[in-house]
């Protein structure tokens, strides 16, 4: 059984994450060599401090990944991107060119769409299963 995670104070910034979706998990675990470098953490947003300490409904606050700073500042959605790509001198580019009025926009509208579809692009849709049509049999009696 993991164990939990808590804040500690050598983390400058903490990455939370929707836990239970498989293409959030994945994606994180991807970057934690590229955030521990820079002393970023990262967390499910379903650990029980996180709820404290965002005091956001259960709904709401899987609706987007974060990121808390030591500050308590709290970036949410595409702007957490915005914000630690910030801190990564190589994916610089990726802040500067995002943060422009047209592109700015291009982004949130991406993440949005991705945010909500995100259980479903990884495989771990919540939506019931449809029953397979091609597996009937159809022939006449």
């Amino acid at each position: 059984m993991p164990q939990p995670v808590v804040p500690s104070d050598s983390c400058k910034d903490w990455v939370l994450y929707d836990g239970q979706c498989g293409f959030c998990t994945r994606w994180v675990k991807f970057w934690e060599p590229t955030f521990t470098k820079r002393r970023i953490a990262i967390a499910p947003l379903q650990e029980p401090w996180v709820a404290e300490r965002l005091h956001l409904p259960q709904e709401e606050l899987l609706s987007d990944i974060r990121l808390l700073t030591r500050q308590g500042r709290v970036f949410s959605g595409a702007d957490a991107y915005l914000q630690v790509t910030r801190q990564i001198w190589w994916a610089w580019p990726f802040h500067a060119l995002f943060s422009l009025p047209g592109f700015n926009w291009l982004l949130h509208r991406g993440y949005r769409w991705f945010a909500n579809n995100r259980y479903c692009v990884s495989g771990t849709c919540k939506l019931p299963a449809q029953p397979d049509r091609g597996s009937r049999d159809e022939s006449p009696n």
